[in-house]
């Protein structure tokens, strides 16, 4: 059974930093692709981040520079270290992994408010 689960959402000044977890289980977490992905209201879930099995990551345009993605394979976790947080960052924050072109799984979500 593949489970993700997030934590570390919360509310924050703009200007302030979050930590997001996501703890993984159910399938071979170090040879697999994560992402974290954010929806806000009314809009489309979009890609944040990416990191790979060998450790290369991809970034949003909006999120380069403040946020860094990582992973530890010892713990089967996903981070997304997130700094200078703006008001447009608020959003539902999603951990995902794509096992295969039919198989694409997400955690429940975090709430991540960022307030001015």
């Amino acid at each position: 059974q593949v489970q993700l689960v997030e934590s570390g959402g919360g509310l924050v000044q703009a200007g302030g930093s979050l930590r997001l977890s996501c703890a993984a289980s159910g399938f071979i977490f170090s040879v697999n692709t994560m992402g974290w992905y954010r929806q806000a209201p009314g809009k489309q879930r979009e890609l944040v981040a990416t990191i790979t099995s060998s450790g290369r990551t991809n970034y949003a345009d909006s999120v380069k520079g403040r946020f860094a993605i990582s992973r530890d394979n010892a713990k089967k976790t996903v981070y997304l270290q997130m700094s200078s947080l703006k008001p447009e960052d608020t959003a539902v924050y999603y951990c995902n992994v794509k096992l295969s072109w039919i198989n694409d799984y997400w955690g429940q979500g975090t709430q991540v408010t960022v307030s001015s």
